[in-house]
Parts: C-alpha cells; sequence; structure tokens
C-alpha cells in the first residue's frame, strides 16, 4: 500500500533545504537541545498540549530550521508556532518570519500571557491552522492499481 510519509517539498527543488534538511551548523543543534532543557512556563504548558499527536499531528519542540529554532514545529504541515515574551514586543522577527515563509513554513505566535490565560483559545487557532495547511497542501492520489487506469491491461 503507498503511503506518503514525508512533507512534499515547497522549496529547494529536493536539494536539502526542506523541513529534514541535514544540519549544517552542528552549533544550532546543540543550542536546540539546551532550550529543550529550559522552555519556559508557558512553553512547558503549551509543549504539553501539543506532544504525542494530540492534535492529529507530530510536533517537535525547539526545532532546529536553518538558521532559526522553531519553539514547536509540525513538518507534515509545514506549521511553525512560536510562543512569545516581552523580548518579542519591537517586532524583530519579522525578518526570521519572513525567511521563514519564503522556505513554505506557516508561523503563528502567541503571546505567553495568551497561552497561560486561554490555552484552548490556543489550541483552537493552531488546529484551525492545520486543517488550513492540510487543505492547502492536499497529499498525492495514491497511484492507481495494477492493471486499472490508463495504459493498464483492463483498458
Amino acid at each position: 500500500m503507498w503511503r506518503h510519509t514525508l512533507p512534499l517539498p515547497r522549496s529547494g527543488g529536493g536539494l536539502g533545504r526542506g523541513p529534514h534538511a541535514p544540519m549544517t551548523n552542528p552549533n544550532l543543534l546543540l543550542q536546540a537541545r539546551s532550550l529543550r532543557r529550559s522552555l519556559t512556563t508557558s512553553e512547558r504548558r503549551l509543549w504539553h498540549a501539543l506532544r504525542r499527536n494530540a492534535l492529529g499531528v507530530p510536533f517537535r519542540r525547539q526545532h532546529p530550521i536553518p538558521p532559526y529554532i522553531a519553539d514547536f514545529a509540525a513538518s507534515s504541515v509545514w506549521l511553525i508556532v512560536e510562543v512569545d515574551g516581552s523580548q518579542h514586543a519591537d517586532g524583530a522577527d519579522a525578518v526570521r518570519d519572513a525567511a521563514l515563509l519564503a522556505a513554505g513554513w506557516r508561523v503563528l505566535r502567541f503571546w505567553n500571557n495568551e497561552v497561560m490565560a486561554n490555552l484552548e483559545a490556543v489550541l483552537v487557532r493552531v488546529t484551525e491552522a492545520i486543517e488550513e495547511q492540510r487543505l492547502g497542501d492536499p497529499l498525492p492520489s495514491p497511484p492507481p492499481l495494477c492493471g486499472r487506469g490508463s495504459g493498464g491491461a483492463d483498458d
């Protein structure tokens, strides 16, 4: 039976620049590992709601997407979820978001206080984004069964 296991490349043309691209900076991987051990309270709260495919897709926390590290990433639907504190209030993430968007990722941003005060609303928005991403990137049709379709023996 045919199964689609990896997301289709949206950019890079198969040149190793997708969500599963090899790490070119080993320091980025070390930094991501360090960040996984030191989640903020709001990141930890959201992680408990996202982990173990709770919303129907697997999320990874502190996931390296060179040259950045995403708080949470679901590569099967090209979705990044960021939890921001006051250090992000100046809008400095616009360049980062533009680069991730250009690479095919959709970025959702939530403030720490949103996650802490209204986790259910955050999860509803993430679920909506997952469905929107699925609708915008349909899986290819499976190949026809042997002997069926154009050029088959039964035509």
